[in-house]
């Protein structure tokens, strides 16, 4: 047996991260249920372009607050409550959306049900990365986008099974519920698993319960190895530079200049995360394909294969996450996706029909799945220190959901403009994302610095070396302790 097999416990972190990711789970269905009912939905409610618009984005107000809200539960409740809440928010949100009996009551369930995701896209990470060992903690945080995408396929081939061979006037009135409704499976069974999981250890030594902390730590890993974690963060929480007070929690006002660059940096990478065009593809999906399909059950196929192949992306993003290291794969990323999106947009501006027409858009959702679904995500909860990491990692899920909302607004209405239409024949988003995929490349090369194997408590050196444009060193017994 290899020293890194006796020194973690890699059964129980998985276990216990498995159940974390439930909520990524909840996350992926919750958000892409949508693409199976918004046809049917907007027949069924007569809805107006804008009001279609409205229909998708509206959980990301929810999700906004969720996520701005979901720092300061973590801090003062615990990562291990913080997680509990969010199923009670999407259980009432799937039934009450099944239930709908006008457009009214549909929102409200649907803002619901994003307050949820917002506290779950935040707390889940944040929990998965504190309690992963360093040399796992890649593949370990990518579990939470692994079953994010596993959520998304999974409701895209409920929604299809359901929408299979189907009278197009039963979906209308009825189908669209039984996919909205099938989400309360789900949310049972994380709430049952949730009950089986420890608090976070450096939440625990945040808050000085030091007996609780060395308890979890000493079942992630050998006892000797746990007192020296023990002692590392602890040592940490007395040293970091995020704040210019010594209160647990920090606010905003008190935040140094570097401090607040890692929450612009962490942030940045979340609206680039967005502006790649990928909740296009899992909210519009149908619709965006129908200009190059012959029926809605074509184009509803066809996003179960652009979903697959996400999900096949992120399993094997997995396997080199910790291997080749976050900042070649978001590059690789960034580029790769710029050429898909790009080829993608020809075959719509020269009305290619037919699967021809989603090579790019498969390679597109490959790529993503692969590099920035996942990978950003780890990035964004190992760039920030252990003190900011929860405010921090709230805001730039904020921002991501700000990013998705003005994105899932926007697009209805590109959409569905007239002359954009005649000029791209309905490719002119994909053009616009394609650009926002290189501009992301040069953000990556410039602000984000290797964190593969690295120690959490090493990597706030690196980045304020990235900030002020200097050189660090990472030794061995920074990566290997």
């Amino acid at each position: 047996m290899s020293t890194k097999e006796k020194k973690y416990n890699l059964a129980y972190v998985m276990a216990i991260c498995t159940v974390a990711a439930l909520g990524g789970l909840l996350q992926g269905y919750d958000t892409s249920v949508i693409s199976g009912v918004i046809e049917p939905l907007n027949r069924h409610f007569s809805l107006t372009p804008s009001q279609t618009g409205w229909a998708v984005s509206s959980i990301v107000i929810g999700c906004v607050l969720g996520a701005w809200l979901a720092g300061k539960l973590a801090d003062n409740y615990g990562r291990k409550k913080a997680l509990t809440i969010t199923v009670f928010f999407m259980l009432v949100s799937v039934a009450g959306m099944a239930l709908a009996t006008d457009f009214t009551m549909f929102i409200i369930f649907r803002i619901l049900g994003g307050f949820g995701i917002g506290l779950a896209s935040v707390v889940s990470p944040i929990y998965m990365t504190e309690v992963a060992p360093r040399d796992y903690r890649g593949r370990v945080v990518a579990m939470n986008m692994v079953f994010f995408v596993g959520g998304q396929v999974l409701v895209l081939i409920v929604n299809y099974l359901i929408a299979k061979g189907a009278d197009e006037t039963w979906l209308v009135t009825v189908g669209w519920r039984y996919m909205l409704g099938f989400g309360v499976i789900p949310c049972f069974l994380y709430l049952m698993f949730m009950a089986f999981i420890p608090e976070s250890p450096r939440w625990n030594i945040m808050k000085n319960r030091d007996a609780e902390a060395m308890k979890t730590l000493t079942r992630i890993s050998n006892p000797t190895h746990a007192s020296n974690l023990f002692n590392e963060i602890k040592a940490s929480f007395n040293t970091d530079s995020v704040t210019t007070s010594v209160k647990n929690v920090p606010s905003i006002k008190g935040l140094t200049r570097n401090a607040k660059m890692f929450i612009i940096i962490a942030s940045m990478i979340a609206v680039f995360n967005q502006f790649t065009g990928i909740n296009v593809i899992q909210y519009f999906g149908p619709t965006l394909l129908m200009n190059v399909t012959s029926s809605m059950e074509e184009a509803m196929f066809m996003v179960t294969w652009l979903a697959a192949l996400q999900f096949l992306g992120v399993l094997v993003g997995i396997v080199f996450v910790d291997r080749v290291g976050r900042r070649i794969l978001l590059l690789i990323g960034s580029f790769g996706t710029f050429i898909c999106l790009a080829l993608t947009f020809l075959t719509f501006y020269f009305g290619i029909k037919g699967y021809a027409s989603i090579i790019g858009l498969l390679g597109f959702m490959f790529i993503f799945g692969l590099t920035w679904s996942q990978i950003a995500w780890t990035v964004v909860g190992e760039i920030l220190p252990n003190r900011l990491r929860a405010m921090g990692m709230g805001i730039a899920y904020a921002s991501m959901w700000v990013s998705n909302f003005i994105i899932s607004q926007v697009f209805p209405i590109i959409n569905d403009n007239p002359w954009l239409r005649e000029k791209f024949h309905g490719g002119f988003p994909l053009l616009l994302f394609s650009v926002s995929c290189l501009i992301s490349w040069w953000f990556v090369k410039r602000y984000i610095p290797e964190t593969k194997g690295v120690a959490l408590e090493k990597v706030e050196e690196l980045m304020n070396a990235r900030i002020n444009k200097n050189s660090v060193s990472v030794t061995t017994s920074d990566i290997k302790h």
